[in-house]
């Protein structure tokens, strides 16, 4: 996978540059100074020597081996270097350039120009726009960045920011934590993060993956691998561009609703990618699943010589949604034997101030032999009596021979560097406070319930007559828009889920007729597709019992909504059996130009939008997604039951979830679809799709 990028035999530097203050002067540097095992070549039209080697003056003079080509010369220049490359059978290339796409028309022009180049000849490329990749460990540095680089570790980094890659070798550095590899990935012309991230998690040196997101340009692709990545080593992620831009052709609840985050939240879920907030978290985490066992379960236990860190960190753990331990009995009696009468031997233990290396390592010992114990936050200000250094270097073999985490919060600056510096070369992971430290232990436990687990199938919904509903699609004279109700409702009866008797009327005397066959009460709604909320405007009338009042609510629900919407077209009006009550839930679907279907559920109804109380994931589902959904929100914990509100039928809206999720992945110009509200009546009872919209589009 990607071999003679990853694994070259040789390297050629095209624009090597003898003025150190040019970048390809940077590049032949750092890779004289790596130690790269394999040959080296440099490019310069003008000939002479760098750094004891000879410079060639053309590609063609290149001699073997040379499997990778760093370019590193104007961008207008480019295209003619990459067809040198072709011509002289080099496999893969690294355009560190700049003056590409980021810079307008013309640059991007430049990169078609190059990704033309490119096919006819095989080549995989890296950039432009970037600062390479390096390997602490083959080694190779075909980067420019200022020496020195990271010190070896285990921890990859994938970033789309060069910048970021730079601030994040010197921070490491700093912190004492070492990186495998680091790659730049620029602008992504040819290769992207989908495909660096399995031959990046094959590396043997490679424990964890970190990635530096700013989008990802294959949705689907980008779940597929990070799923099968994550069930070997864990990926850790930031995505910048948090903030909600809005969507320009949202006309539902679920397309409010839905934005790139919902959809981005939900990849990163489904694909099993631990997603950090901050920077800092980001390799926090690393740390902690590069260097740490993984628990058995949530149950945490606080070892510290003072009670105020012991409450921070009691508070931070309740807050990651960890416990503490209660511990046993035999504990406590060994404890009370170790500390002085006034020590807390509850959890937090507090040691109180006088505790120095043998009651931190002894103690540590006791609460790792506990069983009600899954994991110890070990909190370590600068000790009146020791050092921290003394301490460290007691608790690091008690640690080191550990099957459960240990984390550190090391609290202070100067008073605790040496005790740092120790941790760091035992790789124990230290933070400067509590709430770190449980945040890293938080990810270690999802880590742990996401690998156990078990592979399920996704759910497939019962009924499924696919070829029945693109046959209706295909017929239906709306080809982007909204479709006729009784189009929605031929399509979700195709996928099984069930609808009232339901039937569309454009006058009064038709709605009264229609009324007496479906037979009373029957409720009246109107069609308007630019209407999201029609009760808002008077378009419904409930409970109507006879023709007398079917006529005048015809008259009613066709005039009211004139005054506060008078553009919108009313095509009809659906005349509807009244049902019996049950609890309202929304089932929903938006069309994510980057990742696909993404499928909504909530409380429904008509305050979906002020409640936001919603869940979103990625079709197919499994049955852990499925409950992971219904669990996550009010509306799907209600429905076990709460007070006098009976259990409703969660089957049903499980099996609501799963049609709509298949209906999605089957019929690709569906961008919206919303059932609002499904009414889920008592278990055992089924549910009811009371009113649907489709919109229609081309396929993205």
């Amino acid at each position: 996978m990607l071999e003679s990028l990853f694994a070259p035999r040789g390297v050629a530097v095209i624009g090597a540059s003898q003025t150190p203050s040019k970048l390809g002067y940077g590049v032949a540097r750092n890779l004289v100074m790596s130690g790269y095992k394999g040959a080296l070549h440099f490019v310069n039209p003008s000939g002479g020597e760098l750094f004891g080697r000879p410079m060639v003056r053309s590609v063609a003079e290149i001699p073997d081996p040379v499997d990778l080509a760093m370019i590193i010369i104007p961008a207008r220049a480019v295209p003619g270097a990459l067809e040198d490359c072709g011509k002289r059978g080099i496999p893969s290339v690294i355009i560190g350039s700049g003056g590409f796409r980021e810079t307008g028309e013309e640059g991007a022009e430049l990169e078609r120009v190059c990704l033309d180049i490119a096919a006819r000849y095989g080549i995989r490329i890296i950039g432009p726009n970037c600062i390479g990749y390096l390997d602490t460990h083959l080694p190779i540095d075909t980067s420019f960045l200022p020496l020195p680089g990271p010190i070896p570790g285990d921890i990859a980094f994938i970033s789309h920011s060069g910048a970021i890659c730079e601030a994040v070798i010197d921070w490491a550095r700093g912190q004492g934590f070492g990186l495998s590899r680091l790659l730049s990935l620029g602008n992504q012309m040819d290769l992207t993060e989908s495909d660096v991230l399995a031959p990046t998690a094959a590396d043997p040196e490679t424990r964890v993956v970190a990635l530096y997101l700013e989008g990802v340009g294959d949705g689907p692709t980008f779940v597929n691998q990070a799923t099968a990545v994550s069930k070997k080593i864990p990926i850790v992620a930031i995505k910048v561009g948090r903030s909600a831009r809005g969507r320009a052709a949202v006309a539902s609840h679920t397309g409010a609703l839905a934005g790139e985050e919902a959809a981005f939240e939900a990849a990163m879920r489904k694909s099993g990618v631990l997603r950090a907030t901050t920077s800092e978290a980001l390799f926090d985490w690393a740390r902690a699943l590069a260097w740490c066992p993984l628990p058995p379960g949530r149950k945490v236990a606080v070892l510290t010589n003072a009670g105020g860190p012991g409450a921070i960190a009691a508070d931070a753990l309740d807050a990651q949604g960890l416990e503490l331990s209660d511990l046993g009995q035999a504990t406590q009696t060994a404890l009370a034997e170790l500390l002085p009468a006034a020590a807390s031997l509850r959890n937090p233990v507090d040691m109180l101030a006088s505790a120095g290396p043998h009651e931190y390592a002894h103690g540590l010992r006791l609460l790792l032999e506990d069983s009600q114990v899954d994991a110890v936050m070990v909190i370590l200000p600068p000790p009146p009596v020791s050092t921290a250094a003394d301490i460290a270097a007691a608790l690091i073999p008690e640690i080191q021979t550990a099957d459960k985490p240990v984390v550190v919060a090391l609290m202070g600056e100067d008073l605790i560097l040496q005790a740092a510096r120790l941790f760091r070369q035992a790789r124990v992971p230290d933070y400067r406070f509590p709430e770190r430290a449980a945040s890293a232990l938080r990810v270690l436990v999802e880590r742990a319930e996401r690998l156990a687990q078990p592979d399920e199938p996704p759910l497939k919904p019962a009924v499924a007559h696919t070829e029945a509903a693109r046959r209706t699609l295909e017929t239906c004279p709306v080809k982007d828009g909204f479709l006729p109700p009784n189009i929605c409702l031929e399509l979700a009866q195709a996928y099984g889920l069930s609808v009232p008797k339901s039937r569309l009327v454009h006058s009064a005397d038709k709605a009264a007729e229609t009324s007496e066959e479906i037979g009373f009460p029957v409720a009246l709604k109107i069609v308007a597709s630019q209407l999201t909320h029609k009760s808002d405007v008077g378009g419904v009338a409930l409970d109507l019992i006879d023709p007398a009042q079917v006529r005048a609510a015809y008259e009613r629900v066709t005039e009211q909504p004139k005054q506060s919407a008078p553009d919108a077209e009313i095509t009809g009006v659906l005349v509807q059996e009244m049902l019996p009550p049950g609890q309202e839930v929304i089932l929903g679907m938006v069309r994510d130009p980057q990742f696909g279907p993404l499928l909504m559920f909530g409380s429904g109804g008509v305050e979906v939008e002020g409640l936001r109380d919603t869940a979103f994931a990625l079709p197919p589902l499994t049955p852990h997604e499925l409950d992971q959904m219904l669990g996550s929100t009010w509306a799907g914990r209600r429905l076990e039951g709460y007070r006098h509100l009976p259990a409703g039928d969660r089957q049903a809206v499980a099996d609501g979830l799963t049609a709509l999720g298949q209906m999605a992945i089957d019929l690709p110009t569906l961008m919206e679809v919303e059932i609002n509200p499904l009414l889920v009546f008592a278990r055992g009872k089924g549910a009811s799709a009371l009113d649907i919209r489709i919109r229609v589009g081309p396929s993205l």
